[in-house]
């Protein structure tokens, strides 16, 4: 079963190369973040020409997350849990073939000096919540999506650059270790333990030619699915392609 994560960075101006990905890679499962578009517009058909039965939560413009699956999407889940007022269009969940999926778009944060980055770590808080009562359940789960988090050092090109950043800030890493320490696993980095690899490069100052990119999309297993952990990687080629997203596929296999 092969799960991949992809922040498209619009829906509307990615579509044939998130096409041409699905092509090439072929996941089972495919979770996208930053649509762009509310659910009603987003590209259904195009997706189920190709096979994919398709879970949208959008909103006009801004966030949006889509769950992409061969085999039906049960139980599906709308929305982080624990804030009734939260308005953004930035999780969806569902159980496919017995593994319970999750695409997330984790809040940015920056600037750091605004109501943003409370959010952020706010919206931490609650998928920590949440990711405890999933694996309260046994089942095996993936969390997977845009965390907006840069774990360690070593996941970014230039640690000091992004020092004040919220994505690096000490806080919103320990919040991010905390969630790992409920008992999940980073699929990237249990198979490539001491790799240095990418998935978003910026559009400015040729980020992506010189390979000076961050770590940012995860995905992060419960010991259930860590069990089954066949395979991870990122795959860099969606990132070349002409009008690309600053984002590229991070994927996981699991043994059936």
């Amino acid at each position: 079963m092969k799960i991949a994560t992809f922040n498209v960075n619009s829906i509307k101006a990615r579509l044939p190369n998130v096409l041409e990905w699905l092509k090439e890679a072929d996941p089972d499962v495919a979770l996208l973040q930053e649509i762009k578009c509310q659910a009603a517009d987003f590209p259904v058909l195009e997706f189920q020409s190709m096979g994919y039965q398709v879970q949208a939560v959008g909103q006009k413009s801004y966030n949006g997350v889509a769950l992409l699956s061969k085999q039906p999407a049960e139980n599906v889940l709308e929305g982080l849990p624990g804030d009734d007022s939260d308005e953004q269009a930035r999780y969806v969940e569902a159980t496919v073939q017995g593994v319970r999926v999750a695409s997330l778009y984790l809040p940015n944060g920056n600037p750091v000096d605004s109501e943003k980055y409370p959010y952020k770590l706010g919206w931490m808080k609650r998928l920590k919540a949440h990711a405890a009562t999933l694996l309260a359940s046994e089942q095996p789960v993936v969390l997977a999506g845009d965390y907006n988090v840069i774990p360690e050092p070593r996941d970014c090109y230039d640690p000091a650059a992004w020092a004040g950043d919220a994505l690096f800030l000490p806080e919103t890493r320990r919040h991010f270790r905390e969630i790992v320490n409920l008992g999940y696993t980073d699929a990237f980095r249990a198979i490539h333990p001491q790799r240095v690899a990418y998935s978003f490069w910026d559009y400015q100052a040729g980020r992506w030619p010189r390979d000076e990119g961050i770590r940012i999309d995860h995905l992060l297993l419960s010991p259930q699915a860590a069990d089954r952990l066949r395979d991870a990687g990122i795959d860099k080629k969606a990132r070349g392609r002409e009008k690309a997203s600053d984002h590229t596929p991070v994927w996981c296999e699991l043994d059936s």
